[in-house]
């Protein structure tokens, strides 16, 4: 059982609706979301209206809690692969803080190329989008052999 000590600390954490939304898209995080896969919008509307149907008995969380998030941190069509990213999100008396996430390369037939889960997060320690992006991303090969070819004697 936590203490009461860490029940405060835990609540430090936790931001407001405004600002979880300006962390989240300071970090490049500005695309469109789904909340609960629904309501897409960008990242404040989208986590409002879920609250309002949550509030209005339409809806509710899949986990006491938690809502999950998603988007797509990088889109270059149907044909080509892209970067999904997911987040879990706690949320308590109108406070929000991310709590894991997987972000994955997918190729255009929805296989995974690559992935990574990230845990024991803050909102602000999560990776901006490049370095979410950049941590899926298969990194260019350097090209030595021509490099090589020109000490043969």
């Amino acid at each position: 059982m936590k203490s009461s000590n860490a029940k405060i600390w835990d609540m430090k954490q936790l931001l407001d609706l405004d600002t979880f939304a300006k962390t989240l898209t300071d970090k490049g995080y500005d695309g469109y979301f789904q909340t609960e896969a629904a309501y897409a919008d960008k990242i404040k509307d989208s986590i409002s209206r879920f609250l309002e149907a949550c509030n209005s008995g339409m809806e509710k969380p899949m986990l006491p809690n938690i809502m999950m998030l998603k988007t797509y941190l990088q889109w270059n069509g149907d044909d080509k692969p892209k970067v999904e990213c997911n987040m879990w999100v706690k949320y308590e008396h109108g406070l929000f803080d991310v709590q894991k996430m997987n972000i994955e390369r997918i190729d255009q037939f929805g296989q995974i190329l690559k992935q990574s889960k990230l845990t024991d997060l803050t909102t602000n320690s999560v990776p901006t989008r490049k370095e979410a992006i950049a941590q899926v991303t298969e990194k260019p090969k350097e090209q030595l052999s021509a490099r090589k070819r020109g000490f043969r004697m």
